[in-house]
């Protein structure tokens, strides 16, 4: 998949979906697949248009904590057959541009599109002025077709829910991994470079793999769950279970990523994996001892153990 910020290095002419596709949840997905249609029946290329940085980082001067960072994001979009991701870089000229504005100089003359499929909350334009129905109208001034896709729902603990990134958010910092999953159509995974640490997981007789994960990740819930752990370029899962939090047992003073691999031995260091999140197993807690810190990590591995095996049937 070609990935660019350049106009002058995009492949046109092109059908897109436009928006900031953080999570590539089941509503993105709904969103992308009109233009993988259209490519096959067409010439055209199926064009993700995203924004880079994210427009509430550009406002708000903070980094956001995203689901998926851009190597998780191109990935997924590859997985699902889009051809090319257009990083538009989000500056002030671009935030000032109208809504029709915005569709003449970006969509018409710098992408060429043709077709255009968004979700039916997609604001554009200066101060998010213009709505998915003004695109369409707009739009059909140069021969643009535009997909608007409705509002994507799926069954909550209680009640139908909206699937939005903020929401697969909430769901993580309350560990709720089923909605997650309902919501995404995939387990929440964390990917990165098992790194030396502590080695405290070792001198208690849990050895654990510490990962480094991107800066912008989005961490859920702090706490133990169990998990399925796939070494690079592996498909079969290694049953684990995994911490997140500061280590409050032994005093720590940063979040860190561990996870314990049940039933493996073998050296992961400088390797990269990764770990998707099966069930939120317990909330993170100060233990008075080691020892009774390793009595709750058995408990836990046992928990995690009993929970993956019946998963797998």
């Amino acid at each position: 998949m070609r990935v660019t910020s350049s106009t002058k290095e995009i492949l046109k002419p092109n059908a897109i979906a436009l928006g900031n596709f953080d999570g590539i949840h089941r509503g993105h997905q709904q969103v992308v697949q009109p233009i993988l249609k259209i490519a096959k029946e067409t010439s055209l290329y199926s064009t993700i248009v995203t924004f880079n940085p994210h427009p509430r980082e550009y406002f708000s001067r903070e980094k956001k904590k995203l689901l998926t960072p851009l190597k998780e994001k191109i990935k997924l979009l590859e997985d699902l057959g889009v051809e090319q991701l257009v990083l538009l870089p989000f500056n002030r000229e671009l935030a000032e541009l109208s809504p029709q504005e915005f569709v003449e100089q970006i969509l018409v003359k710098q992408l060429e599109a043709k077709w255009i499929s968004v979700g039916e909350d997609f604001r554009f334009g200066h101060k998010r002025a213009g709505k998915s129905q003004d695109l369409e109208a707009i739009a059909a001034q140069f021969g643009i077709k535009v997909y608007i896709i409705i509002e994507q729902k799926c069954q909550g603990e209680k009640e139908q829910i909206r699937i939005s990134s903020s929401n697969i958010r909430h769901a993580l910092e309350a560990g709720k991994l089923e909605t997650v999953q309902t919501m995404l159509g995939r387990s929440y995974t964390l990917t990165g470079e098992v790194v030396t640490g502590a080695k405290l997981g070792r001198k208690i007789g849990f050895p654990t793999a510490n990962l480094n994960l991107p800066p912008e990740k989005f961490l859920p819930r702090y706490g133990v769950y169990s998990v399925k752990v796939f070494l690079a370029g592996e498909t079969t899962p290694i049953l684990g279970v995994m911490n997140i939090g500061c280590r409050p047992t032994v005093e720590g003073k940063h979040p860190t990523v561990e996870v314990h691999l049940l039933d493996w031995t073998g050296d992961l260091y400088g390797k990269t994996i990764t770990v998707s999140l099966v069930k939120f197993l317990r909330a993170e807690q100060k233990f008075p001892s080691l020892p009774a810190l390793k009595e709750q990590i058995t408990a836990d591995c046992d928990a995690a153990r009993k929970k993956l095996l019946m998963d797998q049937g």
